[in-house]
């Protein structure tokens, strides 16, 4: 059903509401934490949404649902972040930090119909993703969830996916609502302490957290929901003109809005901004939210907040009719379980996907001829807590940790971890694997570093496993300290000093401080959380079965106090340093190797098609994707600029020596800025026009454009 005849239905049906019934329609219920009974008799009542509940027990809610007064169907949400991974049969796909070193819409396109499909077969019909969030500030424990540290990268990415979860049509079987968060400027709280206050300007809201949000709402993108932080002391949940004048006004965003976990009563108990939960509930929908996550008083509460004042009722009634909007778009008054393709959930076809998907994840970082391995290499010793640590390598958001923690879980096949995809390749290649933990992430009397070592003189090569477990990855688990955990550096160090060539793989959720593997390593691979099949990928890749094309969506500090290191930063810093590190990070945004290598030459500009052309040639010797990354600096502005800002991208297969001409069409919003007034307007001038392989100034081209 269009979108204006679903209005029209939901506008009938508001009328014949009671107040009783259009509240209820505002609240979503936890399953998992109130239980059948309760879950049944808020069905009853008339509850919109109910989260965290699949198969039989969705479907029961939904009878009881079906048989009230109107029989308005339940709307069922799940945190499908990655692959429908609360169902521990599902297709488990990298992380979306993992996902987005691919640089790849088309993928993560796929990654999102794979995942609406197997959600739908489920019955379910919404998950909370993606996460528009930007990760500038590393420490922040949800980092893995975002697309990295830049707007555009994010934006286009996260359009992408959306598109895969929703389809062109909400009443189809086999897609489902996304849902952006979490708006806004969540991810850049002070001191990246989850929840905290985002201590921010509006003019920077608009230049660099809104971009994202604005894509989604252009792909179409269902539901929104709120923050948990605030902005300048204003909680998100109740500011009006970010929810309602930018959102709904100037983006046009025409679905419905949800808080997040409990955050209605948190202007109550955690920001202390409400004295009660009525005014909360009275301020919560006049912002702008329709549906309330998890705090289940806000029914009575604004039961009591409507009768005391019937001005209230006005918006009560905007929020429902955003909701049935959405309910009768979907056509769930017809059908309200969605069928999905019955035996696709974990199916070979999606399996196939998602290692697909982790080969596309894996970023090689340094090589100093050490990869792919030389036959000359016969044994070979895989070393460190992650090689063979499932958990570590799903990462957050899976049947390990939500929506109840459960770290005891058995491991649901199929999956192959680091450790069982070299065993595999070495099988394949004649080439013998030896294997230890060493350590943990933790000191703990498990942890055998002599072990490790022993095995580690015995081999011709070692490849060293790091990184962070479950335990340090997500809400509320910001860490101070990004430098790898327990033993793990005194465990390479050891490594080390045999004088074998040793390749750190960094199986993590974000970025972590790595500067003694960095130095001392012949070769680094980043992985991230990699899913179900990311230890196969990188073994793949070290085998040389393929030719990693990675790039970073993120920067790498090389020590806690250096963070941010964002490399779209503002120009003016004393020195452009500490004093007791170099300037540039690690490792920078867009960076990543081939077995094979790229030259970018005869880069021009056309001010009037504003298109960029460039000539790029395969100078290697083996066939590869190239990730072609454009940058603008605006010479003279305004207001501060970035040094350089991500305006496009593009990728280039090529055989060896074969050079194509290529071009790539800007558009004339790329060179806009916020300005001290907080429009958006391209002031003339000259621009710099940035083009090669990663952010880092090293690796790119310049030409100049003049714009009038």
């Amino acid at each position: 059903m269009k979108r204006n005849e679903a209005k029209q239905k939901a506008a009938e049906l508001l009328a014949k509401m009671t107040l009783e019934e259009k509240v209820a329609q505002m609240v979503q219920v936890p399953y998992k934490m109130v239980g059948r009974e309760e879950s049944i008799r808020w069905a009853e009542m008339g509850a919109g949404s109910f989260l965290h509940v699949l198969g039989d027990d969705a479907r029961e809610i939904q009878r009881v649902a079906r048989k009230t007064r109107l029989g308005i169907p339940v709307l069922f949400g799940i945190d499908a972040i990655h692959g429908h991974g609360l169902n521990d049969h599902a297709t488990i796909f990298p992380s979306q930090l993992a996902a987005a070193c691919s640089w790849d819409p088309e993928q993560l396109e796929t990654i999102g119909t794979i995942t609406a499909r197997e959600v739908a077969t489920d019955g379910l019909h919404w998950t909370f993703s993606p996460v528009l969030c930007l990760g500038r500030d590393t420490r922040w424990g949800r980092v893995d969830e975002t697309f990295g540290e830049d707007p555009f990268l994010a934006g286009i990415l996260g359009a992408a996916i959306i598109r895969g979860y929703q389809g062109e049509d909400l009443s189809d079987h086999e897609h489902i609502l996304a849902c952006a968060k979490h708006y806004l400027g969540y991810g850049e709280a002070v001191g990246a302490r989850d929840a905290c206050d985002t201590e921010c300007t509006m003019r920077k809201i608009r230049e660099v957290f809104l971009p994202p949000f604005a894509r989604a709402v252009e792909a179409g993108c269902a539901t929104i929901m709120t923050a948990y932080g605030s902005i300048d002391g204003t909680p998100l949940t109740i500011h009006r003109p970010l929810l309602h004048d930018v959102l709904r006004d100037e983006l046009g965003f025409d679905g419905f809005v949800v808080t997040d976990w409990d955050n209605a009563r948190s202007l109550v108990t955690r920001q202390q901004v409400m004295e009660n939960l009525e005014e909360a509930a009275v301020a919560a929908a006049a912002a702008g939210n329709d549906m309330i996550m998890t705090t289940l008083e806000f029914y009575d509460a604004m039961l009591k907040a409507v009768a005391r004042d019937p001005r209230q009722l006005r918006a009560v009634d905007d929020a429902v009719l955003h909701i049935l909007t959405i309910k009768y778009e979907m056509g769930l008054f017809e059908q309200p379980e969605k069928k999905g393709r019955p035996g696709c959930i974990g199916c070979r076809e999606h399996t196939d996907a998602a290692l697909e998907a982790a080969r596309r994840t894996v970023t090689l970082l340094k090589n100093e001829d050490m990869l792919p391995l030389s036959r000359a290499i016969r044994t070979v010793a895989v070393i460190g807590p992650n090689a063979d640590d499932i958990q570590a390598q799903y990462g957050d958001w899976t049947y390990f940790s939500h929506p109840m923690p459960d770290k005891d879980h058995p491991p649901v096949r199929p999956f192959v971890t680091f450790r069982e995809g070299m065993e595999q390749l070495g099988d394949r290649h004649g080439v013998r694997i030896l294997y230890a933990r060493g350590c943990g992430h933790l000191p703990s009397p498990e942890d055998n570093l002599e072990e490790a070592f022993q095995l580690g003189a015995q081999a011709d090569a070692i490849f060293f496993a790091c990184g962070d477990m479950i335990d340090q990855i997500g809400e509320s688990k910001d860490r101070a300290d990004l430098s790898l955990s327990g033993r793990q550096d005194e465990l390479f160090a050891r490594l080390a000093a045999l004088g074998k060539p040793i390749c750190t793989v960094l199986i993590s959720s974000k970025p972590l401080c790595i500067p003694l593997e960095a130095d001392r390593s012949g070769a680094v691979i980043c992985a991230f959380n990699g899913g179900m099949f990311g230890g196969q990928a990188i073994a793949e890749a070290v085998f040389g079965e393929f030719n990693p094309s990675g790039h970073l969506p993120i920067s790498f500090p090389r020590h806690s106090g250096q963070v941010p290191v964002y490399y779209n930063f503002l120009p003016g810093w004393h020195n452009g340093k500490y004093c007791d590190l170099p300037a540039a990070p690690l490792y920078a945004f867009g960076e990543g190797l081939s077995y094979t290598t790229f030259r970018l030459e005869n880069l021009r500009a056309d001010p009037e098609t504003l298109q960029v052309h460039f000539r790029l040639s395969n100078t290697g010797s083996r066939a590869g994707t190239a990730l072609v990354q454009i940058y603008q600096q605006d010479l003279v502005s305004s207001v501060l600029t970035p040094v350089k800002r991500l305006i496009a991208f593009t990728h280039g297969f090529l055989e060896p020596g074969q050079t194509e001409e290529m071009s790539i069409f800007l558009a004339r919003e790329d060179f806009a800025l916020i300005n001290a007034a907080g429009k958006s307007v391209v002031e003339p001038g000259q621009f710099r026009i940035l083009a090669g392989f990663s952010s880092k100034d090293e690796d790119l081209t310049e030409t100049m454009i003049r714009l009038s």
